[in-house]
């Protein structure tokens, strides 16, 4: 029997959504963790109305 082991995410930048450019420096910035080994992704927190860059951290 495998067992999962519980994830967490962990944001590691902050964006504002109303930034000039768009959503292309969160882009370019999730894409550069990317490029580093980071699986990093993009969501949108609609509470504080921010891009979020955000990995997957698996706990021990």
């Amino acid at each position: 029997m495998t067992t999962a082991l519980p994830t967490q995410r962990t944001v590691l930048e902050r964006f504002p959504a109303g930034h000039p450019r768009g959503s292309w420096p969160v882009d370019e910035y999730a894409a550069a963790q990317r490029d580093q080994g980071t699986d990093a992704r993009v969501v949108m927190d609609l509470d504080s109305d921010q891009f979020l860059v955000v990995a997957n951290t698996t706990l021990q």
